[in-house]
């Protein structure tokens, strides 16, 4: 008996979701293992990646937004700090908090990794067009405030 193939309007949307983020997953990490950053450890790039945008996101929030313990995170960035992906020193206006910034290596790592990124959004583009990226970006998003409207009513309670 052959298995049934489903139409694409068939697949579970979490499905969808797995198989294109591994796309996006797969190339980075190829492209940074090319590069000499093949110890870039698991959640690494969304942390290098973040910090790499420049946004004024803090760091207890990017964590946050990987879903792992404070304990995990805090592995996490002693780990990119051995392996010379940040630099970690305590802010000098408060000396209770600490500054996470990019070192060359994360810096170039970063660029690596978004490099990737560009060549697989180009690839997508020519595939189906500026107007169904921007669908699909619109989609992502609204599932992403779903979620963050979720917990903001967890934590309401």
């Amino acid at each position: 008996m052959t298995p049934k193939k489903l139409s694409i309007d068939e697949v579970p949307m979490p499905a969808l979701l797995r198989h294109a983020r591994h796309t996006y997953g797969a190339a980075m990490h190829k492209a940074l293992e090319e590069n000499g950053y093949d110890d870039m450890p698991k959640n690494g790039m969304y942390v290098i990646g973040g910090l790499a945008m420049g946004l004024d996101i803090p760091l207890g929030q990017l964590i946050n937004q990987l879903a792992i313990s404070k304990q995990a995170g805090g592995q996490l960035v002693d780990v990119l700090v051995t392996r010379g992906y940040l630099d970690r020193r305590v802010d000098e206006n408060d000396r209770r908090k600490l500054v996470i910034t990019l070192t060359e290596r994360g810096k170039a790592a970063a660029a690596t990794q978004a490099a990737a990124r560009k060549k697989i959004d180009a690839q997508l583009l020519a595939a189906v067009g500026q107007e169904d990226v921007k669908r699909t970006r619109r989609a992502l998003a609204a599932l992403i405030d779903m979620a963050e409207a979720q917990r903001g009513a967890r934590d309401d309670q």
